[in-house]
């Protein structure tokens, strides 16, 4: 093969865990995972962990937080290690800003002082056109590239500029095609219904699992921002059964779409139809990777 990196995208439920697998099984490597939520100990079932062991799976506990910044010196490190020792890795996920930073070398902000997002979200909320005119003045280009009324990116903006910092120099890095290593990036296609199906399915097969009780338990402590955004976590400790269902339901084909939006801008990418079993998925993808 002339890539060293196989990197699989696809949305939720496309099946890239099950081809990812197989794929580092011919290939006698193993898997990255490039999800922003497997990292996380304690929610096997809600952030649909694999069963086979996976690199960067299950390696931060639920209190803990994880950047971005901090997960591509990990990614870096255990692709390279596989490289080596294999001559190939696999890179799997779903979290798109993830997997860019495992395949290559972003500019990635640095973490602040969370007593200075306080300071600029009260900033913010007091007089939002005072705080936007402060970041043009801080960061011209980041308030050119962030909405005035979206309070998110404004503060975030703010605090970075502070710290010398800037939300945008990574930006052109993001949609490059520059990798670290030969990197072939696959995205797993699939039509909205099938993928819809796909999705009630997988959620019915969490609920059978025990998925409420994983929520239960995971919200007994304290649980990091970052954690918390796992899908399915506050539906299933607060709604009744059926309309649980349904709400995770909803919000997943709705990460799924934006997840499809991500896919079709990454440079480079080879799309593959998953609408078919996982080893002629693996086929397909093993077939672009030997030029076949």
């Amino acid at each position: 093969m002339r890539a060293e990196v196989i990197a699989i995208f696809g949305p939720t439920a496309s099946g890239k865990s099950a081809a990812a697998r197989i794929v580092a099984q011919r290939l006698r490597t193993e898997v990255v995972s490039a999800d922003a939520l497997q990292v996380y100990r304690g929610l096997p079932i809600l952030t649909n962990q694999p069963a086979e062991p996976t690199r960067l799976v299950a390696i931060r506990d639920l209190t803990e937080t994880m950047t971005v910044g901090e997960f591509a010196g990990l990614a870096h490190a255990a692709i390279d290690e596989l490289v080596v020792e294999h001559g190939s890795a696999v890179v799997a996920g779903g979290t798109g800003l993830y997997l860019r930073a495992a395949l290559a070398d972003l500019a990635i902000p640095p973490a602040v002082d969370p007593g200075n997002r306080q300071v600029w979200e009260e900033a913010y909320d007091a007089d939002p056109r005072g705080a936007f005119a402060r970041l043009a003045e801080l960061d011209p280009a980041a308030a050119a590239a962030v909405h005035r009324n979206d309070r998110r990116r404004v503060v975030r903006a703010l605090e970075l500029a502070e710290a010398g910092a800037s939300l945008t120099p990574d930006r052109d890095r993001l949609w490059s095609s520059l990798t670290r290593r030969p990197t072939l990036v696959i995205g797993l296609d699939i039509a909205p219904a099938v993928l819809e199906r796909r999705i009630r399915v997988r959620t019915d097969e969490m609920l059978a699992r025990g998925a409420a009780d994983e929520a239960r338990r995971a919200l007994v402590n304290s649980i990091s921002k970052t954690a918390r955004q796992a899908l399915g976590l506050d539906e299933l400790a607060s709604l009744p059964p059926g309309e649980a269902r349904e709400e995770i339901v909803r919000r997943t084909c709705r990460y799924a779409a934006y997840q499809r939006k991500w896919m079709r801008r990454i440079p480079g990418v080879t799309l593959v139809d998953a609408d078919q079993l996982p080893d002629r998925v693996a086929d397909a993808i093993l077939d672009v990777a030997r030029g076949g």
